[in-house]
Formats: structure tokens, sequence, C-alpha cells
């Protein structure tokens, strides 16, 4: 560890104990600085929680902050007082309290700091695969020649996707969909929502399906606690849809569609992934569908993954296809994003129920306020979308029996390492990733 490293931490250490005992005047335990700081790298990495613990130092001194490399941005704050804390119950009742609020706080931000990657972005958004099988074979989704699927015993239990959900709830993740393949091919889906519905911290559940089988498990599904449905739809011609999916079944998705309406599902979006020369045709034709009803329409630009054959000349950029729909309507109008981690870029059009939204992965991105991380069908985590790292969250708890902090420790070392935005629209054609069957929608 470098010298101006060691000596700025422990300086600070230092001043804040001072503070400490002089407030409480009672002899603390003198934590080892040394250790202490030896042992830093592995608790409050977060840049935020260094920023915050050095906000003078960094005002003085701009170039303090480059004092640390970015795996060691901590809070000596932090550290230092639950040192200094540690033996509380021998202070006064009402400090005893001061102390314990301090811990509890520490502690959720300890917590926290697992899915807080080194751009401080936060993830509370967790998209977990249950399945790679699917009863479609969508062009960009799935190689003409299939794909190897996983064994079932290779796929996450409910059991084992519970305890990640806990796991990562616990850690702030307050909003979970449920991917595939197709999620509707599982048996068990409607108990996995009911349990992931049931843990504490879980404010929504959603799904991502192509609506196939979907009608008649609605009920249930809404019944055991799923609040948000996308559903896949690139065609609403039916030869077309059956060249896109190979399969005929337009009329089954249209069904589930309206069935998710009339129910009273709290969200319902339409995802149209829009290819040259397949179906931007029809971007008018999907516009119209929320004229009557409360849906959100989300024409999502076509991105490159193994098997799809992509090409530049094959994606519709966003512009092209806004500028499409403002000619027909010239009211649409820009609607404020609820959150910075907010994908879409949503629209209203006077006179219509639903909404238009973009989703601009390849001409628009939107890493810098990325909140998702992914678990794929085989239990491997997936901090990015587009990236090809992952880390086996199933070994580890099959093979190796981690405990819930060693799991912890596997996260966020793989969140640590996320990069600060995806490698761009033409390298990404060319890297090797799964297939998007095999990662989830």
């Amino acid at each position: 560890m470098r010298r101006p490293f060691k000596d700025a931490l422990a300086n600070r250490a230092k001043a804040i104990y001072s503070r400490v005992k002089k407030k409480y005047d009672h002899e603390l335990p003198r934590p080892s600085f040394t250790s202490t700081l030896e042992r830093s790298s592995d608790l409050f990495r977060s840049k935020k929680a260094f920023e915050e613990g050095h906000e003078n130092d960094l005002k003085s001194n701009p170039s303090f902050g480059r004092l640390l490399s970015p795996s060691l941005r901590v809070t000596t704050l932090a550290t230092t007082t639950t040192a200094a804390f540690a033996h509380s119950k021998d202070l006064k009742n009402e400090e005893g309290e001061e102390a314990k609020g301090m811990r509890k706080k520490l502690d959720r931000d300890d917590k926290k700091s697992m899915l807080t990657d080194l751009f401080n972005r936060h993830h509370d958004y967790l998209r977990i695969s249950l399945t790679e099988r699917c009863n479609l074979r969508c062009l960009y989704c799935m190689p003409a020649e299939g794909i190897d699927l996983a064994p079932k015993t290779d796929l996450l239990t409910a059991d084992e996707i519970e305890r990640i959900v806990r796991l990562f709830a616990n850690a702030g993740v307050r909003k979970v969909r449920l991917t595939g393949g197709e999620p509707t091919v599982r048996k068990d889906l409607i108990d996995i929502v009911e349990r992931i519905a049931k843990v504490s911290g879980i404010d929504e559940v959603a799904m991502t399906t192509n609506g196939v089988a979907l009608k008649s498990k609605l009920e249930k599904l809404k019944e055991n606690g799923l609040k948000s449905i996308n559903l896949s739809l690139d065609s609403l011609v039916r030869a077309k849809f059956e060249f896109m999916t190979r399969r005929d079944a337009l009329d089954k998705v249209l069904r589930s569609l309206e069935e998710a309406v009339r129910i009273g599902i709290e969200s319902v979006k339409l995802n149209c992934v829009v290819v040259r020369g397949q179906n931007d045709d029809e971007i008018l034709d999907f516009v119209n569908l929320a004229k009557k009803e409360r849906i959100n329409v989300r024409f999502i630009e076509y991105m490159p993954f193994n098997g799809n054959k992509w090409e530049t000349k094959k994606m519709v950029s966003y512009a092209e296809m806004f500028d499409k729909i403002k000619e027909k309507y010239p009211s649409i109008e820009r609607i404020p994003d609820p959150t910075p981690s907010e994908v879409g870029k949503n629209f209203r059009i006077d006179g219509f129920k639903g909404t238009v939204s973009f989703v601009t992965s390849m001409t628009n991105h939107f890493c810098g306020g990325c909140n998702r991380l992914r678990i794929l069908a085989d239990g491997n985590l997936k901090v990015c979308l587009f990236g090809n790292a992952e880390v086996s969250l199933r070994d580890a708890m099959r093979n190796d029996k981690a405990t819930d902090e060693e799991l912890r420790a596997i996260v966020e070392s793989a969140v640590k390492r996320k990069k600060a935005k995806h490698a761009g629209m033409e390298n990404l054609a060319g890297m090797e990733n799964r297939s998007m069957i095999r990662i989830g929608g």
C-alpha cells in the first residue's frame, strides 16, 4: 500500500478518534490503525463514502483523491467510528443508543455497498432468468441452428432463487424481473413469483414474456404478487409474426395482452424489437395500440448477440423511429424520467391513453444510470448485458456451500469490476457473448 495513502487515512482516523473521545470523555479502545487500513479494501469501498469522509480534504486539496486507487475508495470515518464504538455498552444509556444507531447506519451502508460499483451506481433492480427454454424461435434471440440447452439440474431451483433474492433485497434491491427463455414454460413459475413477492424489501415483481402460454396463468400470477408485465411482440401481421418467431402464435399473444389489461395488471408494456426490412413498416400500427388502452409501447433498437446475424444496416435508430411517429403525430412530447436509471425515453401523444417509449441501447446508451444486474438460468451473475464476464453463484452455493457473507463478497467483487459503459455499437458486434435466449430478455 502506498505511503501517502496510509498516512492520509491514518491521520484522518486519529483525528476522528480524538473527537469521539472528547465528546464522550471516555477512554475508548484504540483501534489498530495498521490492521484497519490493511482491511479497508474489504470494507467501505464506495467512491461516495470516500468523498463524504474526506469532504474537507478534497475541498482544500482536489488532488488528494488521486492518492487512492479506484479499488480502495474507503471511508475511514465509518471504519474508525465502528471500532471506536465497539464497546459502547460502557457508555451512558443515551450515548449507547446513539452508538447503536451509528452501528445500524454503518451496517446498512455496508450492505448497500455490495451493490454499488466504482462509478457510484447503486443496483436496485435484479433480473432473473428462470430457464433457457422457449416456445418461440425469434430470429434476433435464438440462432437458426438452435442452442445446447443447459440440463434441468444445472438450473437454479426455487429455493436457490429465493435465497439469492433475499440476499440482494437485504443489500437494497427493490425490483425483481423474471425472464427466460420463456418464464411461463417453467412449471413452478407461480410458486417462484409468490416466494419473491413475500421477500422483505421487494416492492415489485415483474416478468418479461412472449405471451404464448400466459393467458391461463395471469389471474394466479396477479394473485401471488406479479405487478408488471413486459410482453414481447414484433409484428401484428400473422404471416410476418410466424416468419420472425418461426411459430404461428400471434392470436395467443394478442389474447394474453387483452387479458393482462382486462384484469388490471398494474403495468403492461409491449416490447417491439425493430428490424429494418422486417417490421419497421409497422411502427405506426404499434403506436396505435396505445391509443385506446393504458399500455406502454416500447420500440427497442436491434442489438447484437451471438447467432442473431446483427448488421448495422438492419438497425433502425431511435431518431429515425421518432421522426416517423412525429410526422404522423406532431403532438408527441417527452415525459420527464421518473428516475435517473430509467431505461426508456418516454413520450405521450394527445388523445392517447397509453404512452410510447424507445430503448436506445445502440445509438444513445444509458450506461451512466444503469441499476440492473442479471442472474442467468444457470446461476451465473452477469453485471452487464453486453459484457462477457460472469461468475457462478450456483456453484458457490452447491459446491462450495458458501455462506451468505461469502456470497455477498462474490457479488460485491463482480459489481466493483463493472465497467463505466459498454464497448459501443460496432465493437459489440464482434464481441463474444451469449445468445439472447441464454441471457434472459
